[in-house]
């Protein structure tokens, strides 16, 4: 990736004034060598453990480094900030421990987990306001909010202490790795984390790699670094809320084309399978945007080989009403669960055709929607067929062909898919 040598980072030093103001307040979160992940892409695969921050993620660092750098007059003032989550537990957390008021303004879309916790870390000293359906919505709310009451607005990633906040997670892996890390993956939203770990990455360990990662559906950086500049996309893909982020910050832009070395954006089905591997596999609980770093490992199977290897885990609020979703999008992007649009013959007997002459020893219907309409000789089924492996696709819709079920497959149409499902 061509970098401008012009654009400046924020300092190493100015990283470890934040790591020092930040001994007593933040845990200095493990980082442990996953075995399972080593074995499975023949390197050495370290996990940053940051969904064990006292937050449940790394936001607390910039959070708390901003607002403790703040005059005594900016503190009475009370600080104001807008997030889809993690940033919002950080500003509620340290508000709380250095006594200052704090209105937080979130996206409706917000997991009820992730309210309840910036309540129950705030206290008293924060008041919650849901507004819109991204964090660009409540990021404009926030922001006129502030400028109409005079408040102060802590920024989640493009502001300078906070980068530097961040960057202190960089400070704790390289002070706990016993061999050079040649590889960093960690998750972009809008920034200020890969900003941060670059910035003091570059300045002690400049051979070190550091891969950003977005969610496909809201790539926002990869879009500005591809552009030279700040890009603001239209639409984004909500799902892996921590990093959905229509436009990323000028700061944060700057750094991560002068300290990334590639960027990879990881569609939102692969994050998914990474969860529930995360979990199954290690018992590890990651948020969509925490399991970004370790869903990219695929993309870089070759050059990691025999490498040391660094995944962020940023952070671990996932709410356990989301498990059943994240199971779907997993199984459809694995080709696993696959829906269609059946024309079924109005005929006694067709259903348990299409069950024992097309459906496979394996094959399950997961979902079956039939409106009966009279006068017409064929109907249109939803089915939902879950596979034991990928490669029984193609056999099934073959027998549907053969036996005489017309088939629309809808998963890779999202209009018709999200309206049907």
């Amino acid at each position: 990736m061509e970098r401008d040598v012009k654009l400046s980072r924020v300092s190493v030093e100015e990283i470890m004034v934040a790591n020092q103001a930040l001994k007593d307040v933040v845990i200095k979160t493990p980082l442990q060598k996953n075995e399972l992940l080593s074995a499975r892409y023949d390197c050495n695969v370290y996990l940053k453990r940051e969904d064990l921050q006292v937050v449940r993620s790394f936001k607390l660092r910039g959070a708390y480094n901003f607002i403790r750098s703040l005059s005594a007059e900016d503190r009475e003032k009370g600080v104001v900030c807008a997030s889809a989550g993690n940033h919002a537990q950080g500003v509620a957390y340290s508000c709380y421990a250095l006594g200052i008021e704090g209105k937080i303004f979130m996206p409706l879309t917000t997991p009820r987990q992730k309210v309840s916790q910036v309540k129950r870390f705030g206290g008293e000293h924060v008041s919650v306001v849901l507004i819109g359906d991204s964090f660009d919505d409540s990021y404009t709310a926030a922001m006129e909010y502030c400028t109409t009451e005079e408040k102060v607005f802590v920024h989640p990633f493009d502001n300078n202490q906070i980068v530097a906040g961040q960057g202190t997670v960089a400070v704790e892996i390289l002070n706990d790795m016993q061999e050079p890390a040649d590889y960093t993956f960690c998750a972009i939203g809008g920034g200020g984390l890969a900003s941060g770990i670059g910035s003091y990455m570059k300045g002690i360990s400049p051979f070190t790699k550091l891969i950003g990662v977005e969610p496909a559906g809201a790539a926002s950086m990869k879009a500005s670094l591809k552009n030279g500049e700040v890009t603001r996309l239209d639409t984004i893909d909500t799902f892996v809320d921590g990093a959905a982020v229509k436009q990323v910050g000028d700061l944060s832009m700057a750094i991560c084309q002068d300290v990334l070395d590639d960027i990879v954006a990881v569609p939102e089905g692969k994050v998914c399978t990474t969860i529930l591997q995360l979990y199954n596999e290690n018992a590890i609980v990651a948020e969509p945007a925490g399991a970004l770093s370790v869903a990219a490992l695929d993309f870089y199977k070759e050059e990691i080989k025999g490498k040391n290897v660094v995944c962020v885990i940023s952070g671990g609020n996932n709410d356990i009403e989301r498990m059943q979703e994240i199971k779907e999008k997993s199984l459809i992007y694995e080709g696993l669960k696959h829906y269609f649009i059946v024309t079924f013959p109005q005929r006694a007997g067709a259903l348990r055709k299409f069950m024992e002459q097309v459906l496979g020893e394996h094959d399950d219907i997961t979902h079956f929607e039939y409106t009966k309409r009279t006068n017409r000789e064929a109907g249109p089924v939803i089915v939902g067929i879950e596979l034991k492996c990928r490669e029984d696709y193609a056999p099934l819709v073959e027998r549907m062909t053969k036996n005489g079920f017309p088939y629309k497959e809808i998963n890779n149409d999202p209009t018709l898919f999200n309206l049907l499902i």
